[in-house]
């Protein structure tokens, strides 16, 4: 018996000083560290690209409707639509607009023509955002566009990150932009 416990305390004694598998502990370890950071490093790089999307979307659509003096609903429609294209290849299910022609009367003061919300809150403070851009009589062109990313792999941490983005642009044919 006491060669058997002489023999089990050798091998013991052997396993803790043999170092052949210390890089697989080390690997196990230093691993889950390596996949949060690549996949955090994945949806960071979708959130950015999501966001420069927002702003490209808010564009397009002012460029679209500041192209004609007067526009009508269908034109407003399609060039929401092209903001929602300008999002691809994120899903456009929380894709909001808001569009507000805005005309500045001789004064400078500022008023509301016609405004077209979808999916989104109607910006509160668009009167006072247009301030800096008053010219008596002439206008300018509000688009502010909502969107919430959702992430994939960071989804348990976070929820929805709420971007949003506000175009200004003047008509091109005229002061303001009509609405038939």
């Amino acid at each position: 018996m006491v060669g058997f416990t002489k023999a089990v305390q050798s091998l013991f004694k052997r396993w803790l000083r043999s170092e052949d598998g210390m890089a697989a502990v080390e690997a196990a370890m230093v691993f889950p560290i390596l996949l949060t950071l690549l996949l955090g490093t994945y949806d960071l790089g979708n959130a950015v690209l999501a966001n420069q999307k927002t702003i490209r979307a808010s564009q397009v659509v002012a460029d679209l409707i500041t192209r004609n003096s007067s526009v009508d609903t269908a034109m407003i429609n399609d060039s929401i639509d092209a903001g929602e294209l300008a999002l691809e290849p994120f899903p456009t299910a929380s894709f909001g607009v808001d569009i507000v022609s805005i005309s500045f009367d001789d004064a400078g003061a500022a008023s509301i023509d016609w405004r077209e919300t979808q999916n989104m809150t109607p910006l509160a403070d668009v009167l006072t955002r247009v301030a800096a851009l008053s010219e008596s009589g002439d206008g300018v062109l509000v688009v502010a566009t909502e969107y919430d990313f959702e992430p994939i792999f960071a989804g348990f941490l976070i929820n929805t990150i709420s971007m949003q983005e506000v175009a200004f642009a003047r008509g091109r044919k005229g002061a303001t932009i009509e609405r038939n």
